[in-house]
């Protein structure tokens, strides 16, 4: 990893609850805001960081400019306790599992959690070096639409059954540590970022 000013990264102090929210936000919409305040609230999170990706390894077709993304993120999100980053670029991490190791060793006694949609944790085993993630983070898992029981019963889900919190512990897992998570219902919204890209055109030149 090479050096990375410390003006291009979020500040956080330790012992700090940081909920990381990866993805391309190809574009960001309100239900990646609605979710981000559910797991503000349901998480007990002192923040909660969007890392906005320069791409996404498992789509076969790139994303709009980052700056194009986080400009919308920006407008779609907007909350004292909510940074959007791109930490990955500085980093040049291309996986998850990177940024996690890289951000660790960059944020010493900050407890960072992995938000996801339970639609992310069924493919979770297709993500490079999964059992790492889930080793270094615990994860919040929120329900989406259609999704929740496709989550609960995925490969992750079931390698890690035992490491499983209840929902009324939500609070609780930033703190404890990996491996773990927790799987929250949500008050859902049936938004997608590829259903604004074909209605509106995003991303694409003219």
């Amino acid at each position: 990893m090479r050096p990375i000013a410390r003006h291009n990264l979020p500040f956080a102090q330790r012992g700090q609850r940081i909920g990381l929210l990866g993805g391309s936000f190809d574009p960001a919409h309100a239900g990646h805001a609605h979710i981000t305040r559910e797991a503000l609230r349901r998480f007990g999170l002192d923040a909660v960081w969007w890392l906005v990706t320069p791409g996404n390894p498992l789509k076969a077709h790139g994303p709009a400019p980052l700056a194009q993304r986080m400009a919308q993120a920006r407008q779609v999100m907007r909350h004292p306790r909510v940074k959007i980053c791109d930490i990955e670029r500085h980093l040049q991490a291309r996986f998850t599992a990177d940024t996690l190791r890289h951000m660790q060793r960059l944020y010493p006694g900050v407890h960072f959690l992995w938000l996801m949609g339970a639609d992310n944790l069924a493919q979770l085993h297709r993500w490079q070096n999964w059992q790492d993630i889930v080793q270094r983070v615990p994860l919040g898992v929120l329900a989406r639409p259609g999704q929740q029981i496709s989550g609960q019963v995925s490969k992750a889900a079931q390698v890690y059954s035992h490491a499983r919190l209840s929902g009324n512990a939500a609070k609780l897992l930033a703190r404890r540590g990996a491996p773990g998570w927790c799987f929250v219902n949500v008050p859902m919204r049936d938004i997608s970022s590829s259903d604004l890209r074909a209605k509106t055109g995003w991303g694409t030149a003219g």
